[in-house]
């Protein structure tokens, strides 16, 4: 554990003095938490939501309380459309950070002294691992406390805050968020292994957003609708993904290849 801890530090030490890097982590959380706070400022007090919630897909009422009017349904479905871009976090500031961590390391001549040290291929990959997740799923859990906060002081009735952070998203940013984050490291771990530009490993790794997108327009078309079990769902199928992803990673990170083609 001392050898990973100290690859985290290192990690940290380095890579949080790209700006474009501190830029990720501390303005997309940022962002994410202002569109749905800016949401329910914008409907607050607003009149005429009770005809417009009429034009809710059907299978939404499902999830707005008996006791919630039309329109703080229609609150709900809005806010729901975008607690689904939370998800983003955990995938985009991972795929930066070790998109940097490795292939950025050739430019510093910093990794061959450190695969020269008796540190293993897997607690090395650990080490990086969790220097990039942690800060991802640190951000993600940040930016949905500030957003539950501030749901709790514009909304004065309880029974709408409670169904906006319905189990769900609470499943969703808690269980599956770390989950994501874990695949779009390996993912980029297992990119940079193979790349020598930082920029180009960074494009690729993002293409782990893509189902994210997916999944926001689809609902917002009304295609499917993302429920609990959906999500327990894609959590257990993300468990699957990650155990399989870090022996790849393991596998493909040949610590005498990469030195040989990055001379």
């Amino acid at each position: 554990m001392d050898k990973i801890k100290t690859i985290i530090l290192k990690e940290w030490a380095e890579v949080f003095k790209n700006r474009f890097v501190l830029f990720t982590v501390a303005f997309l959380p940022l962002i994410m938490t202002a569109i749905p706070i800016a949401i329910l400022v914008t409907l607050r007090g607003e009149a005429g939501l009770e005809s417009v919630s009429s034009e809710m897909p059907a299978q939404f009422t499902a999830f707005c309380p008996a006791d919630l009017s039309g329109g703080e349904c229609f609150q709900v479905y809005l806010v729901s459309q975008f607690m689904i871009m939370f998800m983003i976090v955990p995938l985009a500031i991972p795929a930066t950070i070790s998109s940097y961590s490795i292939v950025g390391e050739k430019t510093t001549h910093s990794l061959e002294p450190l695969l020269a040290t008796p540190i293993t291929t897997a607690e090395l990959l650990v080490g990086k691992s969790l220097a990039a997740a942690i800060p991802a799923v640190l951000a993600t859990w940040l930016g949905f406390a500030v957003f539950a906060a501030g749901a709790w002081i514009l909304i004065p009735n309880k029974a709408l805050f409670a169904a906006i952070l319905d189990l769900r998203w609470l499943l969703a940013i808690f269980l599956v968020g770390p989950l994501m984050a874990i695949m779009a490291v390996n993912l980029s771990v297992m990119v940079s292994s193979r790349v020598n530009d930082p920029r180009v490993a960074e494009q690729i790794s993002m293409v782990v957003i893509l189902p994210v997108l997916v999944a926001f327009f689809g609902q917002l078309a009304g295609l499917f609708l993302i429920n609990r079990q959906l999500i327990l769902a894609t959590g257990g199928v993300l468990i699957v993904l990650d155990m399989i992803m870090v022996y790849l990673a393991v596998r493909l990170f040949q610590r005498e290849t990469i030195l040989t083609r990055w001379k």
